[in-house]
């Protein structure tokens, strides 16, 4: 019963609180209306105010409810296999190379290694070749 209670005087306590904003929002409106100089509203600030407002709630938004955000499109990643763990292609025997190497940690480091000489030098796809180089340390 006492958590009804407390529901009921939080929702009462809600309740007030939007009178009060709907009523402050009302006086504004008279307010505006009585205004003469309204007119006088400089459009390109408006607009770029309009605009920052738009982008700030867009990214409240996205930051309250991520999953209703825009994501890239899955088909994107899917042209081949790609070194574990990064965004980097890589060809087949690549892929093959890498799982035989035994120890976790090891292959770890070596995909990053290779991953970054890969973006350093520019590489689109890490081939074997590229990848016995890179993979040296």
């Amino acid at each position: 019963m006492k958590k009804q209670n407390s529901a009921q005087e939080r929702i009462s306590d809600v309740e007030e609180r939007l009178t009060r904003v709907e009523n402050l929002l009302v006086s504004i409106n008279e307010k505006l209306d009585q205004r003469s100089d309204i007119g006088e509203v400089n459009t390109e600030k408006a607009e770029a105010f309009k605009e920052w407002v738009t982008d700030y709630v867009s990214m409240r938004l996205q930051q309250l409810v991520p999953e209703t955000c825009d994501h890239p499109d899955a088909a994107v990643l899917h042209d081949g296999p790609y070194l574990d763990n990064t965004t980097m292609p890589c060809t087949e025997e690549v892929e093959h190379r890498v799982k035989r190497i035994p120890i976790p940690f090891v292959r770890e480091m070596v995909v990053q290694r290779v991953a970054e000489n890969a973006r350093e030098a520019g590489i689109e796809r890490v081939d074997i070749d590229f990848f016995e180089k890179a993979a040296t340390f």
